[in-house]
């Protein structure tokens, strides 16, 4: 169950580096990803039209690329401009090409109808690209379908029990019962947790003296993305004091690239008032050590699920059950668009 009509990103824009043929899958298409001469992006099907040979294993020669297995030359608009003994190169020589836009550095794909493609869509990501925050990008892949990923990410009660010794250490995130409410094209989610001892994740980058008062507020937009703000500070602390607390801004993001497997990109910030570079390399390791622990016990659950059977619905999925239902309108609206065209 995917969206077409919309952004979704494909790497981090470290990725695709100068004169270098980046290729990942998105939704089942292989999409070839580089920069021209001018470093504007190109993104078309990685996959030649003549016997669909990777156009990854080719080569670029200044802003074309020439496919590795009988020299089809293609440019940037994916129209084939050379084939080497063809004297009339046919119309339908071309491959596919997708909008790509670099957006605070991530770097996104439109998957859908091209005429389509709106800026005003992409997640407000701000902190991957701020002066005023810090993190080190990462990227997991997962061998099960992202809608497991993305009900992981949409009941936090599962931090008291999957991260018992890493980003949880309390059962009461699990007893906190979230506020959801409705935002345009996702949904938010607001738990408080009150009075709680700080997690070992906390406490791997910061020392305290007693408890904490925590808090995650997100939003998770369609496809399939997580911005949050996340944080606490001591107990009986004087709201909106930082001393002795923390204060983080998380972006993370989903792309199916098979049916079955799914492109995970993510990130943690830190303010930049804490220069210490150890402090964003031990938040990022904590964070590669708790999604791990996300990555076994969803890839366990997906071997463990029998597809004649039905999950049972509690209370704490409340938030992926609206996910799920406003994912399903958007695709039931894209596919009665043609007919209304």
């Amino acid at each position: 169950m995917w969206v077409r009509n919309c952004w979704y990103v494909i790497a981090w824009d470290h990725e695709i580096s100068d004169n270098a043929l980046f290729t990942r899958t998105v939704l089942d298409e292989p999409i070839l990803v580089y920069r021209t001469e001018g470093s504007e992006l190109v993104a078309m099907q990685d996959r030649c039209c003549h016997r669909h040979a990777p156009l990854s294993r080719g080569r670029r020669e200044g802003d074309c690329v020439r496919c590795g297995y009988h020299g089809l030359k293609f440019a940037a608009d994916g129209v084939c401009v050379e084939a080497p003994g063809v004297a009339t190169i046919p119309v339908k020589a071309r491959v596919r090409t997708y909008p790509v836009v670099a957006h605070n550095k991530w770097i996104f794909v439109w998957m859908g109808d091209p005429s389509r493609a709106d800026r005003a869509l992409l997640p407000d990501n701000f902190s991957c690209d701020h002066p005023d925050w810090r993190y080190k990008p990462g990227y997991v892949h997962y061998d099960t379908p992202y809608l497991l990923v993305c009900d992981n990410l949409l009941d936090f009660s599962h931090l008291s029990y999957v991260h018992e010794g890493t980003l949880g250490g309390s059962t009461a995130i699990a007893q906190a019962v979230p506020r959801i409410e409705k935002v345009p094209r996702g949904i938010r989610v607001t738990r408080h947790v009150p009075d709680v001892p700080p997690s070992a994740f906390w406490k791997s980058f910061q020392s305290f003296d007693r408890n904490v008062d925590r808090y995650f507020i997100y939003d998770f937009l369609l496809p399939g993305t997580l911005l949050m703000k996340s944080g606490g500070a001591p107990v009986g602390q004087a709201e909106g004091e930082l001393r002795g607390g923390v204060q983080l801004h998380s972006c993370q993001t989903l792309t199916p690239e098979t049916a079955t497997t799914t492109h995970y990109f993510f990130q943690q910030s830190h303010r930049s008032s804490i220069a210490d570079p150890a402090v964003t390399e031990t938040i990022y390791r904590g964070l590669v050590t708790a999604f791990e622990e996300d990555r076994e016990m969803i890839t366990a659950q997906y071997l463990n699920t029998d597809p004649e059977a039905r999950m049972l619905p509690l209370a704490m999925d409340a938030a992926l059950v609206q996910y799920r239902r406003l994912l399903q309108e958007e695709v039931e609206r894209e596919q009665r668009a043609p007919l209304s065209a």
